[in-house]
C-alpha cells in the first residue's frame, strides 16, 4: 500500500505540476455577502484556495479523499484535484507521516490530516525527529514545508485514547510551529499562514467547533486573507484581568467573561492563536494593564501552556502582579468515558468565573495543599 502512496506522489510531481493552471480561486458557495461560516467550511475553502493557488500543495491521510474526510474538512477536493493530490492513506500514521516528512525534502508541500491528534502519537519519530529537527541539524539548507492538521483534545465521550491536547507536547519542540484556532476567521486565516510557510506545523483543531458557526466579513473570504503566525487576538478587551486561552476555551473564556461582567468585573480575553512561537508581548502588555491573570487550556495542568505564560509573566511582569496568577486545565487523569466524568475532567465556564473571583479579591482565595 505504501508503494501506491509513494506512486502517486511521484506522479502528482510529474504530471500535476503541467496539469493545474495559474491561480484561480473560487470559494466554492461562499459569497462576498456570506455573513456566517461554520469552522469545516472556513478549512476546506482555505484548502482549496492553497490548492489552486500552489500546484506542489496537497493533501494525504485516513479517508481524507473518497469519503471526503472523517469530520468533512476535505469535501469536494478529490473530484476537483483528483487522487495524485487527495491521497488515501492506509491506516498507518507512521507511514503517511513519513512519505510526507520526504516529500517536503522533495520540494512539495504536503498537508497531513491525522483522524485525531491522539494517533499522532504513532508518526511522533517523524514529526520531532524528521521534520521539526531537519532545519537545524542542516545547518539551514533543508525546509520542510508541512502541515500536521486534525482534531485535538476532547470530543464527547471518546474517551481517554481519543481525547488528549497535545498542545504543550508539541509546543515543547524546538523547530515545529503550533497553532490552534478558534473562530472561523482563525481557522481559515492561521490554516493559509501555514500552509504557505517553509517550516513544519502542528495544526490543532477541535471536532466540536467544526459544526460552529461564527460571523465572518468579507475581508475574511478575500483571497488574500491570511492571519500572522506567532501573534495572539484580544477578543474582549478589559481592565481587570486577564484571562489567555486558545481553541474551545477561548468560547468558555468569553462566556465567563460575560458572566464576570454582570458583577463588575471587567476581564480581558486573549485569543492565543499560536502555542509555538508564543505571543509573550501581548500577554504581557494585557497584564501590565490589567494587573492579574488567569490561564484556561483543556490540557493537563503540569508542564501546561498556562505553565509556560504564568512562568513568562514571573519573569517579565512580576512587579505589576497584584494577586497570584490562577490556572484553569483539565484534570490531571487520563479522560473518563462516562458524561458526568467527562464533564468534571474539563473545565467548565464555572471554573473560570470562579478563578477569576479570587484573582479578584471576589471570593475566598484557594485552600492551601499539603
Amino acid at each position: 500500500m505504501s508503494g501506491i502512496v509513494r506512486n502517486k506522489i511521484s506522479a502528482f510531481s510529474v504530471q500535476s505540476l503541467q496539469r493545474v493552471g495559474p491561480y484561480a480561486l473560487s470559494l466554492r458557495g461562499y459569497s462576498s455577502g456570506a455573513k456566517e461560516m461554520t469552522v469545516r467550511d472556513a478549512l476546506n475553502s482555505a484548502l482549496d484556495e492553497e490548492m489552486s493557488a500552489d500546484p506542489k500543495v496537497f493533501l494525504m491521510g485516513e479517508e481524507v479523499g473518497e469519503y471526503q474526510g472523517a469530520y468533512k474538512v476535505s469535501k469536494g477536493l478529490l473530484e476537483k484535484y483528483g487522487p495524485d493530490r487527495v491521497i488515501d492513506t492506509p491506516v498507518t500514521e507512521a507511514g503517511f507521516a513519513g512519505i510526507g516528512v520526504g516529500a517536503a525534502f522533495y520540494g512539495l508541500k504536503p498537508i497531513v490530516e491525522f483522524m485525531t491528534f491522539n494517533f499522532s502519537m504513532q508518526a511522533i519519530d517523524h514529526i520531532i525527529n524528521s521534520a521539526a529537527k531537519s532545519n537545524y541539524m542542516s545547518a539551514g539548507q533543508i525546509s520542510v514545508p508541512i502541515v500536521f492538521r486534525g482534531p485535538n483534545g476532547a470530543a464527547a465521550g471518546v474517551a481517554a485514547q481519543h481525547s488528549q491536547c497535545y498542545a504543550a507536547w508539541y509546543g515543547s519542540c524546538p523547530g515545529l510551529k503550533v497553532l490552534a484556532p478558534y473562530l472561523a476567521d482563525d481557522a481559515r486565516g492561521l490554516l493559509k499562514a501555514v500552509i504557505r510557510d517553509p517550516d513544519p506545523v502542528v495544526f490543532l483543531e477541535n471536532e466540536l467547533l467544526y459544526s460552529e458557526s461564527f460571523p465572518v466579513s468579507s475581508e475574511v473570504l478575500d483571497s488574500s486573507f491570511c492571519l500572522r503566525i506567532g501573534k495572539a487576538k484580544i477578543e474582549k478587551e478589559g481592565t481587570d484581568v486577564t484571562i489567555t486561552a486558545y481553541s474551545k476555551m477561548v468560547g468558555h473564556a468569553l462566556k465567563a467573561a460575560e458572566t464576570l461582567s454582570k458583577e463588575g468585573i471587567n476581564a480581558e480575553v486573549i485569543n492565543l492563536h499560536s502555542i509555538r512561537p508564543l505571543d509573550r508581548q501581548t500577554i504581557n502588555a494585557s497584564v501590565r494593564k490589567t494587573n492579574r491573570l488567569v490561564t484556561v487550556e483543556e490540557g493537563f495542568p503540569q508542564h501546561g501552556v498556562g505553565a509556560e505564560i504564568c512562568a513568562s509573566i514571573v519573569e517579565q511582569s512580576f512587579n505589576y502582579l497584584d494577586a497570584p496568577a490562577e490556572r484553569i486545565a483539565g484534570a490531571d487523569v487520563p479522560m473518563p468515558y462516562a458524561a458526568n466524568l467527562e464533564r468534571m475532567a474539563l473545565p467548565q465556564v464555572e471554573d473560570i468565573v470562579r478563578a477569576t473571583k479570587r484573582a479578584c479579591y471576589r471570593s475566598e482565595p484557594r485552600a492551601a495543599t499539603a
